[in-house]
């Protein structure tokens, strides 16, 4: 790979892995990337960009510091340890284990962020990571103590916020489900009505159920999706009721899900053989599409491999914005498969990474 420095209107893929970070970059016609790596032996969680001032933010964590949010100005060239009361409050038994997920809370200002993590809590910092608070209101819900931990632990691992309202914010936990506030963190909601929980005896409950993945579109924030323990589901109600879509594909386990950059209708899921062994049906790397919200499913082989008994994690999978959007699917075996063209046809991108845990994607501003 080449070397220069990212410049303006670069695709970014960020990727974090089981040991360091990897920042790879290249132009629209994402022919030639350029790579820079970062934070030798942590684990790397999740990995985001802040296009207000670009910066990228990783959630770190190590056996020896513990979990740390690292702010980079300068596109991995420096890092800056950003996690003075990420923590909760010293009067309790919870501690925060890792870091699991940032989001960056839309506005006109850089520097707003979220972070969710384990044990299962939600932190907010407003000025580039220097200090965070936790949002109460979350981390002391009536269920908390009811949550239950899924396969990863008890984890807030997905915050998104509605980019045309930025006080409805919507969080994941594993395994507790889907849950919103519409009043900037004050109160929040169990949102999982329609969503199955098969392991537990009441498969219906108002919270309980894993949630492994879900997102919703800028055009169109009404409209959620999420990839779960037991199906994929559509919620056209911001999150109120879901209707399951898993009918077509080959396994109703998974963890990533992705939606098109340009096209809300257009969906993209990994799904794996059930909770037991979790890794692609039969041992044939499979991308599955959705071009009408999930009522139908494609199978995208094109140049992915056989005899490949790979495992992608929840934030293995990412959508650029480009002409022509690119996917990108990062796997537990240190491969980057990438689409140039909206998943028709792939090729490996870079290999032998240490396992990913996230790949990530941004725009140069």
């Amino acid at each position: 790979m080449a070397e220069r420095s990212p410049e303006k209107g670069d695709v970014l893929l960020m990727v974090g892995t089981r040991k360091g970070s990897f920042l790879y970059w290249s132009d629209p016609d994402r022919k030639e990337w350029h790579r820079n790596m970062s934070h030798d032996g942590w684990m790397i969680h999740h990995m985001t960009h802040d296009p207000r001032d670009n910066s990228i933010y990783a959630a770190t964590n190590s056996d020896v510091f513990g979990a740390v949010v690292q702010r980079s100005p300068d596109f991995g060239g420096s890092w800056e340890q950003r996690s003075e009361k990420l923590d909760f409050p010293a009067d309790t038994e919870r501690r925060v284990r890792k870091a699991w997920h940032l989001a960056p809370k839309p506005g006109d200002s850089p520097g707003h962020l979220y972070a969710g993590v384990e044990r299962a809590g939600l932190f907010i910092t407003d000025d580039y990571g220097a200090s965070w608070a936790p949002v109460t209101e979350l981390n002391d819900h009536t269920h908390s103590e009811n949550w239950n931990p899924g396969g990863g632990g008890l984890i807030l691992h997905t915050i998104v916020v509605d980019p045309e309202d930025p006080d409805r914010i919507y969080v994941g936990i594993s395994a507790a489900g889907v849950y919103r506030s519409d009043d900037g963190g004050k109160t929040w909601a169990a949102k999982n009505v329609g969503v199955r929980a098969d392991f537990l005896e009441e498969k219906f409950p108002e919270f309980g159920q894993c949630v492994h993945k879900f997102a919703l579109h800028p055009a169109r924030p009404e409209v959620l999706y999420q990839q779960n323990h037991c199906g994929v589901y559509r919620s056209n109600d911001r999150g109120d009721t879901w209707v399951e879509i898993t009918q077509g594909l080959p396994s109703e386990f998974g963890f990533p899900f992705a939606i098109h950059a340009h096209d809300p209708d257009t969906v993209y899921v990994v799904p794996l053989v059930g909770s037991e062994n979790r890794v692609v049906p039969e041992g044939k790397m499979t991308v599955w599409r959705s071009r009408d919200k999930g009522s139908k499913w494609e199978a995208l082989r094109s140049g992915l491999p056989d005899g490949a008994f790979l495992t992608i994690l929840r934030e293995g999978m990412a959508v650029d914005d480009c002409e022509s959007s690119g996917v990108y699917v990062g796997t537990q075996t240190g491969q980057i498969f990438f689409s140039p063209d909206e998943g028709e046809n792939w090729k490996v991108l870079v290999d032998f990474l240490p396992p990913i845990y996230s790949v990530s994607i941004g725009r140069v501003t």
